[in-house]
């Protein structure tokens, strides 16, 4: 189970996220912050003197429908959204990455943290009227067991290392063959209906109905799709009356499917949609200048980093964190989000995302300063050796016939803003004495030719931690995985791998804090990898919506964590669900 972190992968992004231009979270346009903490609060409203239910809220969703299925649709962010509101788990992960309980009431873990036992809500029902049991989550899971479809073998793996016993009709327990904190997230994805889905495998499942008319137990149910010339354009949700928390305040939302971000934009001009689920570079000035509309943004739960081999038998040096330490001081990681990132991201001291438990601020990387990094390279006894050279070498200590040369070279993605980020980072080295030669390479042949095969000496990455809100580094910097894991780094520290095995075992949450609290204080001062900036998410919804509250995310869909408060200002036509749109109606 410790080899096993199916969701944390590495992706090697071809065009930037986007982000937006402000930090901290809270949206332009003057609308109230928004804060994870106490979803259940709502702003005021000039001339309003409580929330208002009903009405539509019509989104402009960028993407395409596949399946209406949690387990079938983990690799479709569109999908992912609307599975959000329509299905459920047993637990969810406020922006803090805590665990709250959702389909479950109560949850307890015994103290050697290999039992999970779980207490559903006896109140919560299929959106069908069916209760919620059980024999829902033990049907679930055992197709997580059984495997097929999208599903890795490494998920499939997993589960079947679980044992899952139902206690009775709302009590259930997992039992793990070891302790293991992450385990938490592994219960997050939405629940089936055994009742209508008993006897299909996964594979069965791909070509069911069931995936176009599906049966949740989330705030909103499936309503219709809409249709046009026999084509999927949206889908149509409402309000679920049983929900077992706050009803909506909203009867009704719309997702509109649009092929990209512009073609978003020009539907909310035409009066077609109220809300853009995601604003990209090309149109975020467009949309700041919309008058109407309100933008908020979030940290995305990625982060981009330098990685170093640190066993490079050709570039020794680059196991030498004083060295590691130059490199990270020559560049100015705020210019590279100003300049070349437009602004729409933020620097990141910490292989942790920050505002989350886990996060720790200090000591923080090292700022910038080339001067310093120089004094540390000379004190290193690194030189430039005659008036025309530009970079820096001294002689082999184990061999004086050898020259050791501060030159190395560096695999990035190979996409414009990549490409611009690894030039500026060696004109940045080269100002202090070090060449960094590029080789561009598609993100498929970096990883699997190079990362895999710890065949590189330094590489510019994409860490995707996607739908992981449990940070578990284990997988990246832990002894264990220096070999065959993703420990590409190679990073030999037995003191950050204690911290980082004691904090996946703990199932008590301050201790787990300050384990990684000090495995970060490890990590900022041997450097095995330089952290460069975490990108954010831009959300625009039009000012006649309000009540929303966007925290960090750990997927796009959560900005809809909180989509129960989201309410309409009275005395403004919402975008309407059937205009010009045929009804598609499924049995």
């Amino acid at each position: 189970m410790k080899k096993l972190r199916w969701q944390l992968l590495i992706i090697f992004i071809t065009g930037l996220v986007v982000g937006v231009l402000l930090l901290g979270e809270q949206p332009k346009q003057g609308n109230t912050p928004s804060t994870p903490n106490n979803p259940g609060d709502t702003p005021a409203v000039p001339g309003a003197t409580q929330p208002a239910s009903g009405g539509i809220y019509t989104e402009a969703l960028v993407g395409s429908l596949m399946r209406l299925n949690p387990l079938l649709g983990m690799e479709n962010s569109a999908d992912r959204d609307i599975s959000r509101l329509l299905f459920s788990g047993l637990v969810r992960f406020d922006g803090r990455g805590a665990a709250q309980v959702d389909l479950a009431e109560t949850m307890g873990i015994s103290k050697d943290g290999t039992l999970y036992n779980f207490r559903l809500r006896k109140d919560a029902k299929w959106h069908d009227g069916e209760p919620v049991t059980t024999d829902d989550v033990i049907f679930t899971v055992n197709l997580f067991k059984q495997g097929g479809g999208p599903l890795s073998q490494d998920m499939q793996d997993f589960w079947k290392s679980v044992e899952v016993v139902k206690l009775d009709d709302q009590n259930i327990q997992f039992r793990l063959p070891e302790a293991f904190s992450p385990f938490l997230d592994y219960l997050s994805f939405g629940i089936l209906p055994q009742h209508l889905l008993n006897g299909v495998s996964l594979d069965q499942m791909i070509d069911s109905p069931f995936n176009l008319n599906p049966v949740g137990t989330g705030a909103y149910r499936f309503d219709h799709l809409l249709l046009e010339n026999g084509e999927i354009k949206g889908v149509e949700l409402t309000a679920f009356s049983q929900y077992y928390a706050d009803k909506a305040l909203i009867d009704h939302l719309v997702l509109r499917y649009y092929p990209d971000s512009a073609a978003a934009l020009r539907a909310y001009q035409d009066g077609q949609v109220q809300g853009i689920s995601q604003v990209t570079p090309d149109t975020l000035k467009q949309v700041l200048a919309e008058p109407n509309l309100s933008v908020y943004t979030a940290r995305e739960p990625k982060l981009s980093m330098v990685l170093f081999n640190l066993k490079s038998t050709d570039a020794t040096f680059l196991g030498d964190a004083k060295f590691r330490k130059a490199m990270m001081q020559a560049l100015n990681r705020q210019w590279i989000v100003d300049h070349i990132l437009g602004g729409q991201a933020a620097v990141s001291d910490s292989p942790i995302l920050p505002d989350t438990w886990a996060y720790y601020d200090n000591p923080a990387a090292p700022d910038y300063n080339p001067d310093a990094a120089r004094a540390l390279l000379k004190d290193d006894g690194f030189a430039l050796a005659k008036a025309e050279d530009t970079v820096r070498s001294k002689k082999d200590p184990k061999d004086n016939t050898k020259t050791i040369s501060l030159q190395f070279t560096l695999l990035y993605p190979q996409d414009d803003t990549h490409k611009a980020i690894a030039e500026y980072m060696r004109s940045a080295w080269l100002a202090i004495g070090v060449q960094a030669d590029l080789t561009p390479l598609p993100y498929d042949q970096l990883l699997h030719d190079h990362l895999d095969a710890r065949d590189y000496q330094a590489a510019l990455i994409d860490l995707n931690l996607s739908r992981s809100p449990d940070p578990d580094p284990y997988p990246f910097w832990d002894q264990a995985q220096a070999t065959g894991g993703q420990n590409y780094t190679q990073w030999d520290s037995r003191v950050a791998s204690e911290y980082l095995e004691q904090a996946r075992t703990s199932v008590n949450m301050v201790d787990r804090a300050k384990y990684y609290r000090s495995f970060q204080m490890v990590f900022s001062r041997e450097l095995p990898a330089l952290p460069l900036y975490f990108p954010m998410y831009t959300y625009a919804v039009d000012k006649n919506i309000q009540g929303i509250r966007m925290g960090p995310l750990f997927d796009a869909s959560d900005r809809f964590n909180t989509v129960t408060t989201w309410y309409l200002v009275s005395g403004k036509k919402p975008a309407s669900s059937t205009s010009n749109v045929e009804l598609g109606f499924l049995p």
